[in-house]
Order: C-alpha cells, then sequence, then structure tokens
C-alpha cells in the first residue's frame, strides 16, 4: 500500500525491540496462552495467497478483488485473528455473498454527491467488503491529509471482515483512525430483550504509537462477549465457550458452540450501547431494518450492512500548549509513561498482543495455522480444483 503521510511525524517502521515503552511480562504470557496451547504449522504466504484468491476468483470476482480478499486475510492471520481469517471470509461469502446475491463480484463504487468537502458517502453496490474498506481507507487518509480530518460513510456494503486491519495501517502510517461496520446478521440479543436484533457490530479505533511503544495501539472488539467467528473457531477446535457469552434456542445460557442461537452483549448495557451505536450510524447511512439484513429480501427495503470510516491526522487536534514545552509526540510519550507507570507496567497494551503474533509469524517465516484450520482450507481447495495442503509437509511453528 502506498503511503501519504509525506512528513507525518508519526509514521514509523520502528520495532518491538527498540522502544522506550517495552514489557517483557507481555512475552510470557502470549507464549503461555497462543504457543503452548495449540501446535500450528507455518503455512508459506504466498501458498495461503494463492489457494484464498483462486477461490474468489472462482466465485467471479476480479483478480484486483480476490488480492484484497487475500491481503486482509493474511493480515488477520499474521496478527493471530483466527476469527476473521480467509476460512471466516470465505464462509461468509458462500452464506451471505456472492452465493446468495448479498455480495455482487465486479460491481462498481458509486460516490454520491455531498456538500461537504471532508466527507465522501458511497454506494458501494454490494461490491466486495475487503476490497471497498481498504479504498475507503485510503480515501479518509487521502481527506485527513488534505482537510485535517477524512470521512467515508458506504451504504450497500458486504462485510469487511477485521475492522482492526483497517485502521492499523493508518495508525502505522501516522493516523488516528476509527471504523465501524453493521455485522452480516442480527445474532445479538438487547439489554433485557429475548431476540436478537442487534448485529456482533465491532468497533475498531488505532491510534499512532509507533514511536512510543513499537507498534499502533489498536482497540478492536465485537460488542458481543464473543464474535460468532469465535463461536465457529471453537466448535472446529472442539473448545467451549466462557460461561454468560450465549444462549441457545431456548434463551438458556450455553458454552456449547454447536448449541449457540444467540450471542449476549459484553458489560450488559455498555456493550449493548455500543452495538446499538452501528445500527444509529447505518441508519443515518442509508442501512435498512437490522433483522432482515443478510435475510431473504423484504419489499422496499435493503438487506446490507453498512460501514463509517473517519481518519484524523494528529496535527489537526494538536494545540500545540503543552507542558513542559513538550513537542504533540513527546507529550504522547510522557501521558503513555504516566499511565503504565506505579505498579501498572504489568498492563496488556491494546494492539501489543496482536504486534507480538506478527513478530512471531514474521520469526517462523509463513503464517500460522491448526491442523483443523488446514483441514478447512483442503476444503476450500477442493473447491476449487487446486491440490490439498499436507499438514505433515509444514514445518511446527516455534
Amino acid at each position: 500500500m502506498r503511503t501519504r503521510t509525506g512528513t507525518n511525524q508519526y509514521a514509523s517502521t520502528a520495532n518491538l525491540t527498540s522502544r522506550p515503552l517495552r514489557y517483557t511480562h507481555i512475552t510470557a504470557f502470549f507464549d503461555r496462552h497462543f504457543s503452548l496451547m495449540e501446535i500450528f504449522r507455518i503455512v508459506p504466504e504466498e501458498r495461503h495467497n494463492a489457494l484464498v484468491e483462486a477461490a474468489y476468483q472462482k466465485r467471479g470476482f476480479t483478480a484486483t478483488e480476490a488480492q484484497a480478499a487475500s491481503r486482509m486475510a493474511a493480515m488477520a492471520s499474521r496478527h493471530g485473528i483466527r476469527t476473521h481469517n480467509a476460512i471466516k471470509a470465505l464462509h461468509l461469502d458462500h452464506l451471505f455473498g456472492s452465493g446468495n446475491g448479498g455480495c455482487v463480484p465486479k460491481a462498481n463504487i458509486e460516490k454520491i454527491p455531498t456538500r461537504f468537502d471532508a466527507v465522501e458517502v458511497w454506494d458501494a453496490h454490494k461490491k466486495l467488503g475487503q476490497a471497498t474498506a481498504i479504498e475507503a481507507i485510503e480515501t479518509a487518509i487521502a481527506l485527513a491529509e488534505k482537510h485535517g480530518t477524512g470521512t467515508v460513510a458506504v451504504d450497500n456494503a458486504f462485510h469487511y471482515l477485521w475492522g482492526g486491519g483497517y485502521v492499523m495501517d493508518a495508525a502505522k502510517r501516522g493516523y488516528i483512525a476509527y471504523t465501524n461496520c453493521t455485522a452480516a446478521l442480527t445474532e445479538v440479543v438487547p439489554l433485557n430483550g429475548k431476540y436478537p436484533s442487534l448485529g456482533t457490530n465491532p468497533h475498531s479505533w488505532a491510534l499512532p504509537t509507533t514511536e512510543a511503544l513499537g507498534y499502533p495501539i489498536v482497540i478492536d472488539w465485537a460488542t458481543s462477549v464473543v464474535a460468532m467467528g469465535r463461536v465457529q473457531q471453537l466448535a472446529r477446535e472442539g473448545k467451549s465457550l466462557p460461561p454468560n457469552a450465549a444462549v441457545d434456542k431456548y434463551g438458556n445460557p450455553t458454552t456449547d458452540p454447536a448449541a449457540v442461537a444467540a450471542l449476549l452483549p459484553f458489560g450488559a448495557h455498555k456493550g449493548y450501547g455500543l452495538s446499538l451505536i452501528n445500527e444509529l450510524y447505518a441508519a443515518f447511512i442509508g442501512g435498512s431494518l437490522p433483522t432482515i439484513r443478510c435475510r431473504p429480501p423484504l419489499s422496499n427495503e435493503k438487506q446490507t450492512p453498512a460501514f463509517f470510516f473517519q481518519v484524523i491526522h494528529p496535527e489537526a487536534i494538536s494545540s500545540g500548549r503543552f507542558a513542559g514545552g513538550r513537542s504533540q509526540k513527546e507529550n504522547l510519550l510522557r501521558v503513555l509513561t504516566d499511565i503504565y507507570s506505579r505498579g501498572n507496567n504489568a498492563c496488556i497494551i491494546p494492539g501489543q498482543i496482536e504486534a507480538l503474533a506478527a513478530q512471531r509469524t514474521a520469526k517462523n517465516g509463513g503464517l500460522l495455522f491448526s491442523d483443523a484450520e488446514i483441514d478447512a482450507f483442503n476444503e476450500i481447495a477442493a473447491e476449487v480444483g487446486a491440490p490439498p495442503w499436507d499438514a505433515s509437509s509444514f514445518n511446527i511453528a516455534e
């Protein structure tokens, strides 16, 4: 991806090992929870991308669209986001996308006229979500370079998968970035409700903290206790859900991934409120009734998700009046140092686990997948007529 950052002081290629706010405790945490609990095999990224692109092209997508999909899937896997990898992306496309008219290969984005210079409003016409979102974040960055802030609102979209990837990329290039997206389906029961009428509705923020930490802070979550992708992952791995995360068809709490009928919002009214925000943003953009999204058509109503992207150039919000004559960059470092001082150095910083996952991926020289995930990729290979992957031919990750 090309960069438009110019002299942006927050753009950096610094690495984890050279930053002043580096905490070794998180490495042990990461190793304990992500390295020792499961065996992963090293799949060359080019082999992964070739299979993913072949699958999308077989479904009618252009080479450019397929490359956008493989790129974002690889980025998710590189950062340990197993719930939004290529398996999830292609499964979502099969259920609600090109296989059912919810996503249209080769669709063109229509830019709707607006009187606001720093805002663009698009009708995606059901174009592949990853390709649309990449273009949207690039456009928002260009607007922020010119106006200090840039907003892109997208109607008639298809889900873009891992929102954190788009804003992380912007933050690595020196920008503050935010996105939200309505989920493909309503799978979450509102507070004190009985019927799932909200999506898992993720929010994703990223801030340019690479100079201070070695990686951008990324705050990215579904507004349910767990994402449905996590339910599917746990089902593949034969594992249980945490308690009070989901309910069965009778409305009773369940930890069995196979019995899940609906999810619960995290933090009661807090997660519920955040989930509601996405539905209301979509309503302002042009989204229709949540409970029919990606469902059989209802006359005069849409079944598509909506996106919202906003990018801010840090200079645009600077007062210039920092204590002690500090620069904005120095002030950011001072604030972070203060937050993580006085016994708080054992804190996990948002984005740190993803950064360590990326570091581990780089160390092993390929994307890391479990045997169950390789089995799922072999189902994709069968779909496109490609040779299956022999799990035993891949080295085991360190």
